[in-house]
């Protein structure tokens, strides 16, 4: 799991697909009370920005034409942690998605 903080607009359908349902499971571990720690460590959460960057998503994924059905609750089990590295982010996208590429 993991969370790209990358412009919506760039990411393609399956790495906007996919980092919105990461969102989800971010916030199932939260409500199931599975440590984040390590997604914490390592800078794949900023666990206070899970709300509001799954509404990003869903909100271009609405842009894009694409059925969105699955809000998200749970702000008050949210606490400030984490710090993700949108610039390496964004390298990691371009090498590992040709879609991605085109749109960055």
């Amino acid at each position: 799991m993991r969370m790209w903080l990358v412009d919506p607009k760039l990411l393609c359908r399956q790495h906007l697909l996919g980092e919105h349902l990461e969102m989800h499971m971010f916030m199932g571990c939260i409500k199931n009370g599975t440590s984040l720690k390590g997604y914490i460590k390592n800078g794949l959460v900023e666990v206070d920005k899970i709300l509001h960057r799954h509404n990003e998503l869903a909100d271009e994924m609405k842009l894009r034409g694409y059925c969105h059905k699955s809000n998200l609750d749970g702000e008050e089990l949210l606490w400030c942690e984490g710090n993700v590295y949108v610039e390496k982010n964004i390298e990691d996208l371009k090498s590992r998605c040709k879609e991605c590429q085109k749109r960055i």
